[in-house]
């Protein structure tokens, strides 16, 4: 009986942090670090199971985040020569390199992300109205 709601918990959860590091992507997507590199993208992996359940048939069930990782794609590049971060020699010359972060996208897999979490949130609240049902018929 606990288990499917646990099922639908940890989708929620991992759709929660995933949101998280989109809303964070967005977010920095005009930042500079420290050492003068731009922001890059964070993306949340998922992986089958939850290691923390009790039991073994627990642990095989729903979903965890597996790792938050920096995206792999390349900074973009925006044509500034005036811009004080504008590189100064090379075949790049006079161009700004930016974060990786493509707003659009980032757009898009929220969506998807908040409608994974609706999905979860809908199949928990089904899972519990079966479960008063099945109570009261019993009683």
């Amino acid at each position: 009986m606990y288990g499917a709601l646990d099922i639908s918990a940890s989708g929620m959860i991992a759709q929660r942090t995933r949101l998280t590091a989109i809303s964070a992507n967005i977010a920095n997507r005009n930042s500079v670090m420290a050492d003068g590199t731009p922001y890059r993208g964070k993306e949340v992996f998922f992986v089958a199971g939850d290691p923390s359940a009790k039991t073994a048939d627990g642990r095989k069930l729903g979903v965890h985040v597996s790792s938050i990782e920096d995206k792999d794609e390349p900074f973009n590049f925006r044509w500034d020569p005036d811009h004080p971060r504008a590189l100064k020699s090379g075949s790049m010359a006079g161009y700004v390199m930016e974060s990786n972060v493509n707003p659009v996208v980032e757009q898009i897999n929220a969506l998807e992300a908040a409608r994974a979490y609706e999905a979860n949130a809908v199949a928990a609240e089904t899972t519990k109205a079966m479960y008063a049902q099945a109570l009261r018929l019993l009683a």
